[in-house]
């Protein structure tokens, strides 16, 4: 019987197999569409403008922290809990659940960082129409709440920011006994439940229409091809709707492969956020792919607003437009918008259950959407510098031997890289915290020869875990009872990499301790401080589930599976950086790289765009999905540089190597059946592209470094939309094929086939822009066409910055961290420019717990250079020097000079006339120094 299982895992897995190396496109017959999904298909069939809730206004609490009220289902007579909660730092938080619920519904945990502080609202008018709430008189924000039918309006003075249920398409399926079998399902007597009286009511109306409930389709059990989703606990899914005066243009709700802008959903699906192990992913469409966070941001020139719908079942998120005419709030609201018509995007938001908790950010700037977002799930995690470096990876690099010849050609070929990555056939037989004993015999030698290179590995660890008694930790995890359990109490089982599998419960916080614990040095046989890990497959992935997931009445403790699906991937990322922290006993910064993620996954590591394909479309769409990612927190994002399916042509694999050097994430991976692509194979030309390319990143490290650094303090995107530092500029607010890095960098890759010449948008009315490469000066606000040859990769630095680099690129990071910097100086039309420079030692903790960092403000006024410590507190010393100034836009001086300690001293210069480019040669000052240089 043994034999034969494992025989039916083989062919299941080859027929996987096929389907990924064979596919020329994803099998939408695998996913669902909205009608194909029960309960979207119950609420989209909903009509606008016939809202059955009424708020039941006696019943209005108001404390110091929050706001209550009973909402009422004149249809079916259930009741409602409505909270409001003003948050400090312009919040509003809306929370609605049962009344009385049959039993507890699922709240998301430990996605907030805290238990977000409020602030009082006060009553400011009430009568039998609805109340009127201050939400702080600095900004003269109010919430009326109407009654009939109900309804919640944001305003600011005169202005309507947005209105909650407007639609009428609030709807919310309460917990209920199955009306053919009254009787308790644990045996003994028949159960009135909580809301006995009222669902009799809605019995009653449901017999009245000639239809019984338990006859809906899907209500209380739903089939998709082959699968059976048994609904034990029947309809529980639950829809809001929001309203946006003024707004055109929505943003994030990641992960799709589309537009920056995001869509209306008219006439097709709505945008589904579900984690799914989709094989080769097509672009432009709403369907699910590996992560979801349910974040929305609206933008218009007048504000920049934020919807977080925190809630991790199976979500559907509908987007419309229309133009709103004149309009009247009732009584309570004297104002009337003009008679000319203005824009308006109407969002609904559908989930399968859980309850409505939804965070509403107002902004009104961008960078205050970003730090309230961050004030509620945390701020991306702070890498180490190496993980800003380049990353080459494969499925599969086949032994010891394999991984030593790669290493070296990347010395013989004179290109650097840090991190080399083995995936699923390094481990015995996909048993992950194993080796293959004859691939991979001696994993610490082959750890310890990059090591003496400076140079580091990541080892994939997936959570599906091979069923076998020889295997100790499937065997830990099931004494421990740690497995995620099937609908009838066993441990689930499924397919995947390793045959037949069982998928840890990461959930229980008991089970991440345990996983955690695996990672130390004394169980992870082989492993060594200079391992890292990639958790993959992680959505989870079941080859033989529904959709190629998990059943959704598999069960989690108390929850369904459908209750906690979005958090999984969230949950194995948390458990895994734990693990990487744990074994270094706190001290080193973990590096992990996850598939699947959440709301708040930023704060465990990175995060990359899956498995994209070798084509020129791939190519363009990385730069919209990692800009919807970072304008929702998760900042350190790439795409396999490539393409992970397919062969790239020469052409395609320079252009993305190009590209991907001027991204968060910079890491080359391809799929098993693809012709090896080291950067060295595709002829000396397009191996000095690449390399000058690679060399570019590393340059710039200092820069990605501090980027990274204040996204971590501040929860600001690392990759931005122009719009984010051009609010006003409506001619950014679509444009997804160029990006900031940070505020002073803009990028504009080359990603089209054959192309010799682009044009790219540089924004700023009485700004400039320098070309990076020939310094070569142009005005801002225009469209600059720039002819390309194959070397090209524009790029441009703001009039008004400084940013630091190192030009002596070596053969990883680590072995560039005492060298000398130059600072790049770049003079707006007013003559000024400011940046930073932050250091540490790139890979502890020591910069939070040690304070041991070097954070300076670099400033350039009346013809003087100066530096300023920003953190005076702070204490580290480094060897590293000023070796180079270059100031962009400059007059030729008449001297220079150096101030430190007390002494003045000559500096040697040289000045380009033809380009105003004026060139300090060793100012050999220590970059933790005082000093002024000055224009004479």
């Amino acid at each position: 019987m043994a034999a034969f299982i494992e025989r039916m895992g083989l062919l299941v897995l080859a027929c996987v197999s096929l389907l990924v190396s064979g596919s020329l496109a994803v099998d939408r017959g695998n996913f669902k569409t909205c009608d194909q999904s029960a309960f979207c298909k119950r609420q989209r069939a909903l009509k606008a403008g016939q809202s059955p809730y009424r708020a039941l206004l006696d019943t209005l609490e108001l404390s110091d922290s929050r706001v209550t009220l009973q909402l009422i289902n004149d249809n079916n007579k259930v009741r409602l809990l409505l909270e409001l909660y003003r948050l400090q730092g312009n919040m509003t938080r809306v929370k609605i659940n049962e009344l009385k619920p049959l039993r507890p519904r699922f709240e998301v945990p430990d996605v907030l960082v805290s238990d977000p502080p409020t602030e009082p609202m006060s009553l400011l008018s009430q009568d039998d129409n609805g109340v009127v709430l201050s939400l702080g008189v600095q900004r003269q924000q109010r919430l009326i709440v109407s009654a009939r039918p109900f309804r919640l309006d944001i305003v600011e003075g005169p202005e309507v920011l947005m209105s909650l249920n407007s639609r009428g398409l609030l709807a919310f399926e309460h917990l209920r006994m199955r009306k053919d079998t009254q009787a308790n399902p644990e045996g003994g007597e028949a159960k009135e439940d909580a809301d006995g009286e009222e669902q009799q009511v809605e019995a009653k109306e449901t017999a009245e229409e000639g239809v019984k409930e338990e006859e809906i389709d899907g209500m209380w059990e739903e089939t998709f091809k082959s699968h059976t989703d048994s609904k034990p606990n029947g309809p529980t899914s639950i829809s809001l709707d929001f309203s946006l005066p003024g707004v055109e243009h929505v943003y994030g709700i990641p992960e799709h492969a589309d537009t920056l802008k995001l869509k209306t959903t008219d006439g097709g699906d709505p945008y589904r956020l579900y984690n799914l192990d989709v094989f080769q992913y097509e672009l432009f469409n709403p369907m699910a792919l590996y992560g979801a966070v349910p974040v929305m941001l609206a933008h218009s020139t007048a504000r920049t607003m934020g919807l977080f719908w925190l809630n991790a079942a199976e979500t559907w998120v509908d987007i419309s437009s229309n133009t709103a005419g004149k309009t009247v709030f009732g009584k309570m609201l004297d104002y009337v918008q003009g008679a000319s018509e203005t824009p308006q995007t109407d969002v609904r938001w559908i989930s399968e259950s859980g309850i409505i908790d939804v965070f509403i950010m107002l902004g009104p700037t961008p960078s205050d959407v970003f730090t309230q977002y961050a004030s509620l799930t945390g701020t991306q995690s702070f890498p180490p510098i190496a993980a800003l470096a380049y990353h080459q990876c494969r499925w599969n690099y086949n032994d010891q031997e394999d991984v030593q010849a790669v290493d070296k050609g990347f010395d013989e070929h004179d290109i650097p890289y840090d991190f080399i990555w083995l995936d699923i056939e390094h481990a015995d037989g996909k048993r992950y915290f194993t080796w293959d004993p004859h691939k991979f015999p001696t994993p610490k030698d082959m750890l310890q020869g990059i090591m003496d290179k400076r140079r580091k590995m990541v080892a994939i660890v997936d959570p599906h875990i091979k069923i076998d008694s020889n295997y100790k930790i499937h065997n830990e995890i099931r004494a421990q009872n740690f497995y995620v359990k099937n609908k009838d109490g066993g441990d689930y089982e499924g397919w995947c990499w390793p045959g037949s599998a069982g998928y840890p419960d990461f959930t229980n916080p008991q089970m991440r301790a345990w996983w955690a614990s695996m990672f130390a040095y004394d169980q992870y046989e082989g492993s060594m401080e200079n391992l890292y890990t990639w958790n993959d497959m992680n959505e989870p992935s079941v080859f033989n589930g529904p959709e190629v997931t998990m059943h959704k009445d598999a069960k989690h403790g108390d929850w369904e599976h459908r209750d906690v699906h979005n958090l999984y991937g969230f949950y194995v990322q948390m458990a895994t950086a734990d693990g990487l922290i744990r074994r270094s006993g706190g001290v080193e910064r973990p590096f992990v790289l996850t598939r699947a993620f959440f709301a708040g996954s930023q704060r465990y590591g990175a995060v990359w765009t899956g498995d994209n394909a070798a084509e020129w479309d791939h190519l363009k769409i990385s730069i919209p999905m990692c800009l919807s990612l970072g304008l929702v927190g998760i900042s350190l994002c790439g795409a396999d540089v490539g393409g992970f399916f397919k062969t790239p042509s020469a052409e395609l694999l320079v252009r993305w190597y190009q590209t991907g050097a001027y991204q968060p994430f910079f890491r080359a991976h391809a799929h098993l059946d693809t012709p090896r692509r080291e950067p060295w194979l595709f002829g000396p030309e397009n191996t000095a592209l690449i390399r000058e390319a690679v060399r570019q990143r590393y340059a710039l490290l200092p820069y990605w470094y501090q980027q990274f650094y204040q996204a971590y303090r501040t929860g600001q995107p690392v990759m931005r939309p122009l719009w984010v530092e051009y609010p006003k500029d409506t001619a950014t607010f679509t444009m997804d094929d160029q990006f900031l890095i940070g505020k002073d960098l803009l990028v504009h890759p080359v990603t089209e086939e054959g192309s010799r010449g682009v044009t790219a948008y540089l924004p700023g009315h009485g700004e400039v822009w320098y070309d990076v490469h020939t310094f070569q000066k142009h005005n801002g606000a225009q469209s600059l066409y720039i002819p390309v040859t194959m070397s090209s990769i524009p790029v441009f630095q703001r009039g008004g910055s400084i940013i630091p680099k190192k030009l002596r690129v070596r053969r990883s990071s680590s072995c560039m961290e005492n060298d000398p910097y130059t600072l790049i100086v770049a003079l707006s039309p007013q003559r000024t420019a400011e940046g930073e420079l932050y250091i540490d030692d790139g890979h502890t903790f020591s910069f939070d717990t040690k304070k041991e960092f070097i954070h300076r403000s670099l400033t350039f006024a009346n013809n003087v250079l100066s530096t300023r410590n920003l953190c005076p507190e702070s204490q580290l010393s480094s060897p590293s020097w000023i070796e180079k100034v270059i100031i962009l836009g400059a007059s030729n001086p008449k001297g220079v000079n150096l101030k430190t300690d007390g002494k003045v001293t000559p500096l040697d210069y040289e000045f380009d006339a033809s380009m105003s480019v004026l060139t300090l040669r060793k100012p050999g000052v220590n970059v933790g120094a005082d000093w002024t240089v000055e224009l004479l």
